[in-house]
């Protein structure tokens, strides 16, 4: 190794060392963290400190030229459809659409829908209150039914957009959302199988009811307790806006970005397809999809009520804002500093397929650090430069990304603590089993999948 390149690791390491530990040990935020881990980099990379102090500023306007308008628009209608109670219309309907004896899949598959648009510790607490009550009515271990959702929830809230994170990733590796949407679906269906088969098991093992009595558990006929459970859920669907308006914000610009991801692959961009296309660019799409949630789900709210509502998403987005653009200013020194050509040149002589490199340092920045949004994005902005000049298949390099930072949510992880609490899960051990055990099972799923898909595409 020469000595540039001996300088342009050194400028690597360093940074992504002084990253880790200002997040962990100070005071400092993340987003401030990424930039002066950027600035390090690109200085002892070898660019010139004002070059360093330019090139942060165009890696974070140019990452969030691609996402930040998106981001902004999810969490607002998000915030709407968990408002409205659109979330809760959605589990219903498909628990009573599926039927008895099925409800962990009803309850998995509606955790897959509602946290595309939906924060997860949100969608959870939400939806917490459905679970309880259909573990009393069935008779089903609460365990089983709550990690079926969680499982449900995470799985989109980590690979599919509108949801920031692999939003965020996608505009560091230049992918189109239409296509990340589609990979994510497709890899989470296989986790989501080996997630629901996994909480069924440990529902058996960790068997728990809620209820009111002193013993603090029940369980009557599974029969006659399912058909009291649709009751309630006839009951309360009264106060619930119907499947057809909860539906249609997540549904319009879902199927407007598939049809523009369609269109520009088939080459059809003349005409009346140009139209097409131009409603299915993400920022239209997901406006379009804001738009019907307001007028859809927003009728017991005056004006000035929705508009809180949806200025409270955009206090949530700041955070992961900032935290994007930072991330892609990171990546950006590491290109323009030529790091990123240069540990190309080294992994290419390894026997590791290049897709892995996302996979394996999101995972290894999501154990140290907790945060999945974090990994993926700082799995994003190290390996992107890296694998731009390899024959890697970007969107796949995404989704690798994102899947590896599904790993072993533990402590320091918000998701963790919300899910044993609100299932009541005390003991460490259990605690473990709950959520530790299967968010891996997913990430174990994703590398055999991600693996399978690489070969083939």
């Amino acid at each position: 190794m020469d000595v540039s390149g001996t300088q342009l690791i050194a400028g690597l390491l360093l940074g992504v060392i002084v990253l880790i530990l200002l997040v962990l040990k100070t005071k400092i935020h993340v987003f401030l963290a990424l930039l002066i881990a950027a600035s390090i980099a690109g200085l002892i990379g070898g660019m010139a400190p004002a070059t360093v102090a330019d090139t942060i500023t165009a890696g974070f306007g140019s990452t969030l030229a691609s996402i930040g308008i998106v981001i902004g628009l999810g969490v607002m209608m998000g915030r709407l459809l968990e408002i409205s109670g659109a979330a809760e219309t959605l589990a219903y309907s498909l628990i009573k659409f599926v039927g008895k004896k099925k409800e962990e899949w009803a309850l998995a598959v509606a955790g897959f829908i509602v946290s595309i648009p939906i924060f997860v510790d949100s969608a959870f607490v939400i939806l917490s209150p459905l679970v309880k009550a259909l573990s009393k009515k069935t008779g089903k271990s609460v365990v089983a039914l709550g990690v079926s959702l969680a499982v449900g929830l995470v799985i989109t809230h980590s690979l599919v957009p509108p949801t920031p994170g692999p939003l965020g990733v996608a505009g560091i590796f230049g992918v189109d959302i239409g296509i990340m949407i589609g990979l994510g679906i497709l890899f989470g269906i296989p986790m989501l199988v080996a997630g629901v088969l996994y909480a069924k098991w440990l529902g058996k093992k960790i068997y728990q009811i809620p209820d009111d009595s002193e013993s603090g558990f029940i369980r009557p006929d599974a029969k006659m307790a399912y058909n009291e459970f649709v009751a309630l859920a006839d009951e309360r669907s009264k106060e619930l806006p119907s499947l057809t308006r909860s539906f249609m914000p997540i549904l319009i610009p879902i199927i407007l970005i598939f049809l523009n991801t369609t269109l520009e692959a088939l080459e059809l961009t003349d005409g009346f397809y140009s139209y097409l296309i131009f409603l299915g660019k993400p920022i239209i799409a997901v406006s379009l999809g804001l738009i019907a949630a307001i007028y859809l789900l927003t009728g017991k709210l005056n004006r000035l009520e929705t508009l809180e509502r949806m200025e409270e998403g955009i206090q949530t987005a700041g955070v992961i804002l900032l935290v994007t653009g930072a991330g892609g200013a990171f990546g950006f020194v590491l290109r323009e500093s030529g790091a990123g050509d240069f540990i190309a040149t080294k992994i290419a002589d390894l026997p590791l397929p290049a897709v892995l490199i996302p996979f394996l340092i999101a995972t290894i920045v999501r154990l140290i650090q907790g945060s999945g949004t974090v990994a993926m994005i700082t799995a994003a902005s190290i390996s992107a430069p890296i694998l731009v000049s390899l024959d890697v298949n970007m969107a796949l390099a995404a989704q690798a990304a994102a899947m590896g930072a599904l790993i072993f949510s533990y402590f320091n992880d918000s998701l963790f603590w919300v899910v044993n609490r609100m299932l009541g899960i005390k003991e460490v051990k259990e605690q473990i089993l709950v959520w530790s055990v299967p968010t891996t099972i997913c990430w174990f799923v994703g590398l055999i999948t991600l693996l399978i898909a690489n070969v083939f595409i």
